[in-house]
């Protein structure tokens, strides 16, 4: 019986591929756990209308991706730190202030967690920070941290 597998299978193969299994192994073991189901006509077609759908799903969010990196790389945020006397800063800017300087200023939901920091920032000034919108598209943002009031 040919089987279209739902889940990757050990020793018969990954998602998505036709294979050849005995009928009994078919019926008693790959359909009832929902790991694969019948290769008929009707089970062929919607199954490549399923993955057509997915890639161009795939495909808008890519754009989506790419087109929000090149709009990041154009703007800049400010967020604001206390800093005592002599220029020294109270605490540091992270990621999660980052993230809520966006939210509130460019109006983009972005999680904290796609913004790269290697070390929260202690100082003023400008810096520049990545942040992974996408497992194929990396955007880059401009922040100033400016003085705050203490």
């Amino acid at each position: 019986m040919k089987v279209i597998l739902l889940q990757d299978v050990k020793a018969l193969g990954k998602k998505g591929d036709m294979v050849n299994v005995s009928d009994g192994h078919a019926r008693n073991y790959i359909i009832p756990r929902k790991l694969g189901m019948e290769a008929t006509p009707a089970n062929l077609n919607d199954y490549k209308l399923k993955k057509a759908h997915e890639a161009k799903v795939a495909a808008e969010n890519l754009a989506a991706a790419k087109a929000l990196a090149k709009q990041l790389e154009e703007e800049k945020v400010e967020v604001a730190i206390k800093v005592g006397e002599g220029g020294r800063a109270f605490g540091s800017v992270s990621s999660k202030e980052i993230a809520e300087a966006i939210k509130t200023q460019l109006h983009h939901d972005i999680d904290k967690k796609k913004i790269v920091l290697k070390e929260p920032f202690k100082s003023l000034g400008s810096f520049s920070v990545k942040i992974k919108l996408h497992p194929e598209v990396q955007g880059e943002l401009r922040v100033n941290v400016v003085e705050g009031k203490a």
